[in-house]
């Protein structure tokens, strides 16, 4: 401990000497050309003690973290000329480099980590992936400021001497641009200097070395990654896409649109999950279950009361009569139509370029292709409760295949999960006539929502019949004869549930088995892992959709494909990174949740200073008129400023009511530009004028308020 003290008190008094003695005004380009003269000076008469002593002073400020490490590498090749600057700066960067690591992995590592742990997180994933080569990338390519490698390094596990070795290595060819720009510099003495070719051809290789840099890197890594496999000299297809859901259909309809030639392969249904499992039937038993619920609930629009009556077989069919309706927009015919080979099989990737088709008939059939986009999907995740398999249970996407053949509604539904999907499902089959008990480890359902707006969906499910059991934790399923049984835990105590039919909704994982990514050494993590650019470990690889995240929902998978599509086609010519800022997302129980942006939770998690104006549904003329009032409209902005951070809409019409502050947030406009708008009246989208109306009162400028009624007072005389 007392060599530490030590250590941290002499860097402490070095850097206050640094401060004190206003060194850090030396070390600009505007002091360095204010003393050139001095130094050369000092350099004729003692050549060996200033080189000597610029060395150790370099060494500290690079070891220090002082700011002025780029201004001497500068100063050097004033002084002391290209060949004998570069050396001078390539030993003393590396040795103070090393030295700053060594005081990190000695003495800062607490607050180093404490400070920079965002940051330190890639670093040390980078570093255990790649080791030195992803060192060398970010010295070759300065992601992040050297000081900050330095002191990161110090963190990771990485060996003294590797680190070294690269840093020497790796920042060598930038201090070559910059000691050669200082010679340059060295030599401005009138107007004519300063338009030399030299000098500008110096300046402007500053300015081109990041991206030289990085095209040398990306160079090394292609021919890394491809190195144990032969590229085709020629190509089948300009693109292949595996799976036929949003992020297949939309990359392959792009891909067409440009004229290239592309092949989309499904191995089940078009549409994927959204329009055979998810989005679609659920939203069609949704409407039938609300308009059930209405029957009973007649009152509220001055009627009479009515227990509905129907056929549970024909509200069954009519969610299958809606996905036939919605097929043909996903169909294979419209996408052959639209230029798109569609092929009916399992796909498994052999190589970068190659994929192997298993189809239907039992054919195999090769391909080769300059770029792959995997757009795979997810499937249910069925937890591994003992006894889950003797008593049988439907997931999201078998539930429509299985209870199409019942009569009426599963008498006793038990429902696991308290997600988006979990709460839909469940309030639908209540408002149907189902037992319904809907089981959440968790302490309250739609866990990623503020409290009151999860407060609010479990007082609307509860009234909708739902039995919300949070809290209980599913340890086991039993069958006795007929009798079927979920055991729980909850404080302690095991509860046993008898049902009739279980239904798992714990969430949803990426499919990943089966298409080659083992054998390629794609890497996997719950998720195919890719860089912001969609590319996965080879550059001509990319994936969009469910198996990427991080959000699966359909809106982001089409969005996801957009990026993938171009990025396979032009990325030779310019690439664009994947944009997740302005991502909206709903959950359609009754009253809708919608959101778009931070909540407050995740405002106060991220430390922000914030404020929220409200604006309450019972307030809005047309909701008053639908008897629908129940639901609220909740902004989030920085403190003082209308910039709107994040929103949260909880009311009939929510998913669509949230597009405007999509809108708003995507092109950077603020609540004032919503409360300037006419909205057509009455309608439900009033309410986000009416919120934009609320923060504009709680910030009204009261001091000329004031003003105004002074002068409107004088005004009557």
């Amino acid at each position: 401990m007392l060599k530490k003290l030590l250590l941290l008190a002499s860097a402490m008094v070095l850097i206050s000497l640094f401060f004190t003695f206003d060194l850090q005004h030396i070390l600009t380009l505007d002091g360095l050309k204010a003393r050139i003269d001095d130094f050369r000076d000092w350099q004729q008469r003692s050549p060996v003690l200033v080189a000597a002593s610029f060395f150790v002073i370099y060494v500290l400020v690079t070891a220090l973290s002082l700011p002025g490490a780029a201004i001497m590498t500068l100063a050097a090749g004033g002084l002391f000329g290209l060949t004998s600057g570069l050396i001078i700066v390539s030993f003393a960067s590396s040795i103070g480099a090393t030295l700053a690591f060594l005081v990190s992995r000695y003495l800062l590592r607490d607050t180093i980590e404490k400070k920079f742990s965002s940051r330190l997180k890639p670093i040390n994933e980078g570093i255990e992936r790649d080791g030195a080569f992803y060192l060398f990338t970010l010295r070759l390519v300065p992601i992040f400021p050297f000081f900050l490698i330095n002191l990161l390094m110090g963190l990771t596990k990485i060996k003294t001497l590797t680190f070294y070795l690269v840093s020497q290595i790796g920042m060598l060819a930038g201090t070559i641009v910059y000691v050669n720009a200082g010679t340059q510099l060295a030599k401005i003495e009138s107007l004519k200097g300063i338009l030399s070719f030299n000098l500008l051809i110096s300046f402007a290789l500053l300015g081109l070395f990041p991206l030289i840099a990085k095209n040398i890197i990306t160079t090394i890594q292609k021919k890394r990654v491809y190195a144990k496999w032969n590229k085709p000299q020629k190509f089948d297809r300009n693109m292949i896409v595996i799976g036929g859901g949003a992020a297949g259909l939309v990359s392959s309809y792009i891909a067409a649109t440009v004229r290239a030639k592309v092949t989309l392969i499904e191995s089940h249904k078009m549409g994927g999950d959204c329009l055979n499992y998810g989005c679609v039937p659920s939203k069609a038993i949704i409407k039938s279950a609300k308009v059930a619920e209405q029957f009973r609930h007649a009152e509220n629009y001055g009627l009479d009361n009515h227990a509905p009556t129907f056929s549970f077989k024909k509200v069954m069919q009519r969610v299958h009569d809606v996905v036939a309706q919605v097929e043909p927009h996903d169909s294979i015919e419209r996408y052959t139509s639209l230029g798109v080979e569609v092929k009916q099989g399992y796909a498994k990737i052999i190589d970068p370029w190659t994929v192997e088709m298993t189809l239907h008939d039992g054919s195999v059939e090769k391909l080769t292709t300059r770029n792959i986009v995997i757009a795979t999907g997810a499937r249910p995740f069925v937890p591994p409760l003992p006894g889950l398999e003797d008593v049988g249970y439907v997931t999201s996407d078998t539930l429509w295949e299985t209870f199409v053949e019942l009569d009426t509604p599963p008498k006793r539904l038990v429902v696991l999960g308290g997600g988006p999907i979990g709460c839909e499902l469940s309030q639908s089959f209540a408002r149907l006539g189902s037992k319904v008990i809907q089981i959440e480890m968790a302490d309250r359902i739609m866990l990623r929502e503020d409290l009151d707006v999860s407060t609010l969906a479990h007082q609307e499910l509860t009234q909708s019949g739902v039995q919300i059991l949070t809290g209980h934790k599913a340890l086991r399923c039993e069958k006795f004869d007929d009798k079927k049984i979920i055991v729980v835990e909850h404080q302690g105590a095991e509860i046993e549930i008898e049902f009739d039919q279980l239904l798992c909704a714990v969430g949803r994982s990426a499919r990943l088995e089966g298409y080659g990514l083992e054998k390629l050494g794609i890497e996997t993590n719950r998720t195919v892992q890719t860089n912001d650019y969609l590319e996965t470990l080879y550059p001509n690889i990319f994936a969009a959709g469910d198996i990427v995240g991080p959000y699966q929902f359909t809106h982001v998978a089409a969005h996801q494909a957009w990026y993938a599509a171009v990025n396979a086609l032009f990325g030779n010519l310019k690439k664009f990174k994947v944009d997740y800022r302005v991502i909206p997302w709903t959950t359609f129980i009754d009253p809708e949740v919608a959101r778009v942006g931070l909540n407050e939770t995740e405002a106060q998690q991220q430390g922000i200073d914030y404020e929220v104006t409200r604006f309450e549904f019972e307030e809005l003329d047309r909701a008053i008129a639908e008897s629908s009032t129940k639901g609220f409209i909740k902004v989030i902005t920085p403190k003082g400023k209308d910039t709107i951070l994040g929103v949260t809409i909880v009311g009939q019409q929510a998913g669509d009511l949230i597009s405007e502050f999509v809108l708003a947030m995507k092109h950077g406009l603020g609540l004032n530009k919503i409360l300037g708008t006419i909205h057509a009246y009455p309608t439900w989208a009033e309410g986000n004028k009416y919120a934009a109306g609320e923060w504009k009162k709680a910030h009204a400028p009261q001091t000329i308020l004031n003003w105004l009624e002074k002068y409107h007072t004088w005004s009557r005389g």
